[in-house]
């Protein structure tokens, strides 16, 4: 009998602590990246931009308020934060009190699906289907039936209110220090709001350095972007893959960039051009999905310098 039971009971137990470790340790343990861009132009200061994504708030989520509070210690030059701040619809207070220290800095900000909807349980498998068909979201999907708008209007006007950018398929432009820092964003193209047509032409001809800003990073938006020469693109989204494989890293992406470039760092070539890309792994889950493996909740801070 032991022999028949040993290994079903070792797995069992195995996999029990690895919920354990996914649910009650790593989703609470929040990071801070710190990454060097080679972006400006020759000559210009550094500036360092915290990037904030995935909050996904649900009521009573205290200790990642607290360290979302923390974050205005870094004192950066720029906030930006790249959507998906709720995960209920009773959650914008709470929001935008755990944001509040860092909306006294400049700022700018795009919605992800979840900001303007609130989530809905589904099967974790079906991620694995959307990546073998290149269906995600509303890209190649039918559309949702049955799902809670959130009031996602008050979760703007209090953006807003701070004086933060609204970059809905938009261009804006701050000034920071003597410089002009140029914006160009685009709603969430996970549910397809996105509208390039309205925004593209490329970087401000004026600005000190222009940017480009998105919630999910689909490769036609990265596309458009790059063949446009945006030096750097900032995204979220992804959660990182959110359960990884340790020394494997991420099973899917919930959009069409690859797996490689899931979160972090990296490269992406259009056009002829070649442009940053920047995807934060962000700090929340979805309400119904509150684990992490592999994959801890992270906010960065982005150092931009000169070109080589």
């Amino acid at each position: 009998m032991r022999a028949r039971y040993g290994i079903p009971l070792s797995i069992t137990a195995v996999t029990a602590a690895g919920i354990a470790y996914a649910a009650g340790y790593e989703v609470r343990s929040f990071r801070l990246r710190r990454v060097t861009v080679p972006v400006l132009p020759a000559g210009m200061r550094p500036l360092r931009v915290l990037q904030v994504s995935d909050i996904h708030m649900v009521g009573g989520q205290r200790k990642k308020q607290r360290w979302l509070r923390s974050l205005a210690g870094l004192r950066p030059d720029l906030v930006i934060n790249t959507g998906d701040n709720l995960s209920d619809p009773e959650g914008i207070p709470e929001t935008l009190d755990a944001l509040g220290p860092l909306m006294e800095f400049p700022g700018a900000y795009v919605f992800g699906s979840n900001d303007y909807y609130a989530p809905k349980l589904r099967n974790p498998g079906r991620y694995l289907l959307e990546k073998a068909t290149g269906r995600h979201g509303l890209n190649g999907n039918a559309p949702v039936t049955g799902v809670v708008r959130n009031p996602w209007e008050d979760l703007r006007d209090g953006f807003d209110k701070a004086g933060w950018l609204n970059l809905t398929n938009t261009r804006g432009a701050l000034k920071i220090d003597g410089r002009e820092i140029a914006f160009t964003g685009l709603d969430d193209p996970h549910i397809k709001r996105d509208r390039y047509a309205e925004v593209a032409g490329g970087p401000a001809p004026d600005a000190d350095f222009s940017m480009a800003v998105v919630h999910a990073p689909y490769l036609r938006v990265l596309d458009a972007f790059t063949a446009d020469r945006y030096p750097l693109i900032l995204a979220g989204h992804t959660h990182g893959g959110q359960l990884c494989i340790p020394f494997y890293g991420a099973l899917v992406t919930n959009c069409d960039i690859d797996t490689r470039r899931v979160k972090g760092l990296s490269t992406h070539l259009a056009g002829g051009h070649r442009s940053y890309l920047h995807v934060s792994a962000g700090c929340g889950t979805n309400r119904y999905t509150p684990v992490r493996f592999a994959c801890p909740p992270e906010a960065t801070l982005l150092t931009l310098v000169p070109r080589d």
